[in-house]
């Protein structure tokens, strides 16, 4: 409220009160006690306002810092190992010995497991004796054929004679080649009881010891192959255009790798591919990059984030602290002719630490307030300090 408003009101307020007070008490009040009042309000009433005038503060103030940078993304990713394979009894019985420990390094072929054997053995020997007798009876059928040939063809016996013997050396012949299929099937499962390694890998938990019971199906380990690593990222789709847009072509693009504990993989990867369609939901498309792993140092399972980065020419840097927020618009305070400042609007592209990568609002030439705008309003005057912005950032590293 206006201060002359004020003492308008005042002076009423009290005009009013000072009728009620003489309607009251009018015999105690002399007149030149109502003359003495009237004329200090009147006094307060006519006085003129004494405006302060602050002189203006001085504010250090820089130009925009044009330079090359490098803008970091980051995305969080997935680790896997290049093979990672379930290891599964194929079938059942006790599994009577294990011959690795959790964490090992296995080689492609090494034995891990032996279910007990004998039920298998017993069977391969079925099966030998089954082929066994079945090759005997053919060979008997086959000298029973000969003969009956013989008879024939002195006319001793007839041709359908001929015809059944045949048959029967037929019937015996399929049924020796059933036996050797099932002698070869009994072999397999004997060899189901012997688990191997199928790649060179590290050996991962074991859930089931020496004695247990084992069902076909049954999970008993799993292995990794950690020679190379596999990271898998989401970005969105304007991203992903960006990316084909800016890559080599034929050339793959180069990450780094961020660890959960917040260091840097000393191994760079590359981005290998990316799947061939967009997550309806999330509308982001994943991407596959390749790391190596002489140390071992990564493992399946593990996490992380992907780095890209992105080489900024000539790019135009605003400090963060330099910067205020309306209304979702960025702005800073221009120093203006006269030295006075002015809220303008900047359009920011990156968000860099500490820094902003402006895109449009400014000019190499503008300069604006460094720090301690929240002190100014539009139109404040300032004394301006020129300050460098490069020296001022190098200070605060």
């Amino acid at each position: 409220m206006p201060h002359a408003l004020r003492m308008r009101i005042l002076f009423f307020s009290i005009i009013k009160l000072l009728i009620s007070f003489m309607t009251v008490n009018f015999s105690r009040v002399s007149s030149h006690g109502i003359m003495a009042l009237t004329l200090l309000l009147f006094g307060q009433r006519c006085t003129p306002r004494q405006e302060s005038t602050a002189s203006p503060e001085t504010f250090q103030v820089i130009r925009p810092l044009i330079k090359d940078t490098v803008y970091l993304r980051e995305y969080v990713a997935d680790i896997q190992s290049v093979q990672n394979t379930e290891i599964r009894a194929k079938a059942g019985g006790y599994l009577e010995t294990i011959h690795v420990d959790e964490g090992e390094f296995v080689a492609a072929g090494q034995p891990l497991f032996t279910i007990s054997r004998k039920q298998y053995e017993q069977e391969v020997l079925q099966a030998e004796a089954a082929v066994a007798s079945a090759v005997a009876e053919t060979k008997a059928a086959e000298v029973e054929l000969k003969n009956t040939r013989a008879l024939v063809e002195k006319n001793i016996v007839s041709q359908s004679e001929l015809e059944l013997a045949q048959a029967k050396v037929e019937a015996l012949k399929a049924r020796t080649a059933e036996a050797r299929a099932h002698e070869a099937n009994a072999r397999l499962e004997l060899s189901f009881a012997q688990i191997r390694a199928p790649f060179a890998g590290y050996i991962n938990r074991i859930p089931n010891k020496a004695g247990s019971l084992i069902t076909e199906g049954s999970l008993l380990t799993t292995i990794s192959n950690n020679n190379q690593m596999l990271a898998y990222f989401n970005v969105s789709e304007r991203e992903y255009l960006d990316y084909l847009s800016t890559s080599s072509e034929g050339k793959p693009k180069e990450v780094q790798l961020l660890l959960a504990n917040g260091q840097v993989y000393p191994f760079t990867g590359q981005v290998e591919t990316a799947e061939s369609e967009f997550d309806s939901s999330t509308g982001n498309i994943a991407f596959r990059a390749r790391f190596p792993n002489p140390t071992q140092l990564l493992k399946h399972g593990g996490s992380g984030k992907i780095i890209f980065s992105k080489t900024l020419k000539s790019a135009m840097l605003v400090p963060q602290k330099s910067t205020f927020e309306v209304q979702e618009n960025i702005y800073v305070f221009v120093v203006t002719e006269g030295n006075k400042v002015q809220q303008r609007k900047i359009v920011p592209s990156f968000r860099l630490p500490q820094v902003y990568v402006i895109s449009s609002g400014l000019s190499p030439n503008d300069q604006f307030v460094y720090e301690g705008i929240q002190k100014l309003k539009e139109g404040d005057p300032i004394i301006p300090q020129v300050i460098s912005f490069s020296t001022r950032m190098n200070t605060q590293k």
